[in-house]
């Protein structure tokens, strides 16, 4: 009978999960290297096959074959019902950072912090966390990430002779002078259909909105660092100066091609948006650091990225290991993880793999250098087993919110989220703290 760790052990059973006679942390933790096996990977980044046969090219004895799926919360609900039958897992999972605590109370993810050996140098602080949920244990190892930066129309903020933003504050008042100068046009909006991105902005705030202590789990959604992050934006879209119009829509992307949206809080994927949406407008866009809370004590948060994690149900633990490292950290792996699935290794050594700039930001050669400062200064963040309940709760509260334009109900939608994540992770069965 296999350990389960202790944050597993009390959240495993309000799951109902069975499978903690699994074989992965019984396999041996040294890979034969004359054995001949045969790993599955299950993975949504584009390409990936291409980037796997440079593995199986070079090691003939572990062959992995990539199956492609649907990435979110399709990939974990796919994963749980294999796990759940003990049967038809794969080897290898692709796993989003805030899918990883629900992955790991089911026991569904290996402990490989024995075979990770000393790659925690490789990789920013706020990635590896993702991985260990503040345990020794990890769970994977960081593939990409999404610290956040801030896109904007470098064409407009020279004409009205604006510099780019340096405190929220700055942000704030370059958003009134564009708004002023052309009523059309707004530096941003508030998005109530994206949670990740608020979470982001949290998170460079200095928010964690799950905690874990033991085997108990803390919630606090609505503390003072996310409250004066809300407010923030409650208040710039009751003054009107900000758009309250969701993204990701069709009014949201003809207002980037139209230049009536002229600035964007984003990630560093997101000239691939902006291609998509705002062609026209290539050359126009530059990126910096988002605004800071403090600039003498830069930060931002992370939207988006994954690891790769081995399986409970592995019967090829160390060569699973042992792969999931190469993908992640070797420079050959790296290179071919951005030029060829086309994401932002988490790394940080993923500078030497991207010396070009997007096509799209080609007028910025900078651009990675931009990235790379962004993930060195992103901060940690602990995801909770229930990020789909308090997600679901962002998106119906603040999405009353912003459409009220008032600000007092921004709060409100905060202490909503708040009520709605305890109360699942209770009815759950989960152990709360406090």
């Amino acid at each position: 009978m296999k350990k389960i760790p202790l944050l597993a052990g009390a959240l495993v059973a309000a799951l109902l999960m069975t499978s903690a006679c699994s074989s992965g942390d019984d396999s041996d933790s040294t890979a034969d290297p004359n054995e001949k096996v045969a790993l599955t990977y299950w993975s949504w980044a584009p390409n990936m096959d291409k980037v796997v046969a440079a593995w199986n090219a070079a090691h003939p004895n572990i062959q992995v074959t990539v199956n492609k799926q649907d990435g979110g919360d399709p990939a974990v609900a796919k994963l749980l019902t294999a796990i759940k039958a003990g049967s038809g897992a794969p080897d290898i999972m692709q796993a989003e950072y805030q899918k990883i605590p629900t992955l790991v109370s089911a026991d569904a993810l290996a402990d490989i912090a024995k075979e990770a050996g000393d790659l925690k140098a490789k990789f920013p602080e706020g990635a590896w966390a993702a991985v260990t949920l503040g345990s020794e244990a990890v769970y994977g190892v960081p593939q990409d990430s999404g610290p956040m930066m801030f896109y904007y129309r470098s064409d407009v903020f020279d004409k009205l002779k604006i510099k780019a933003p340096a405190t929220w504050d700055e942000y704030a008042d370059a958003a009134r002078t564009i708004h002023k100068a052309d009523a059309k046009q707004y530096l941003g909006t508030f998005s109530s259909n994206d949670p990740g991105w608020f979470a982001g902005l949290s998170q460079q705030a200095g928010a964690s909105w799950w905690g874990v202590n033991g085997d108990s789990w803390s919630v606090a959604i609505d503390d003072a660092t996310t409250q004066k992050v809300a407010g923030y934006w409650g208040g710039l879209v009751q003054e009107g100066v900000i758009d309250n119009k969701p993204m990701y829509t069709p009014e949201w992307n003809a207002a980037l091609n139209d230049g009536t949206q002229v600035g964007w809080l984003s990630a560093v994927w997101g000239p691939g948006v902006l291609e998509g949406n705002a062609a026209s407008t290539k050359g126009k866009w530059k990126v910096a650091q988002l605004p800071q809370w403090d600039a003498a004590a830069p930060a931002t948060g992370n939207w988006g990225g994954s690891a790769t994690s081995v399986t409970s149900q592995s019967k090829h633990k160390a060569q699973a290991a042992e792969f999931v490292k190469w993908l992640n950290s070797d420079p050959a792996a790296i290179k071919l993880l951005a030029g060829t699935a086309n994401v932002y290794p988490a790394s940080v050594d993923s500078a030497a793999a991207l010396t070009e700039p997007p096509a799209f930001f080609s007028n910025q050669p900078d651009f990675y250098a931009v990235a790379a400062e962004a993930s060195k200064i992103t901060k940690p963040f602990t995801y909770g087993p229930n990020v789909n309940v308090a997600y679901s709760s962002y998106n119906d509260a603040f999405g009353k919110a912003a459409e009220s334009k008032k600000a007092a109900e921004f709060a409100g939608a905060l202490a909503t989220m708040q009520q709605a994540t305890l109360d699942d992770l209770k009815n759950t069965g989960f152990k709360v703290a406090g």
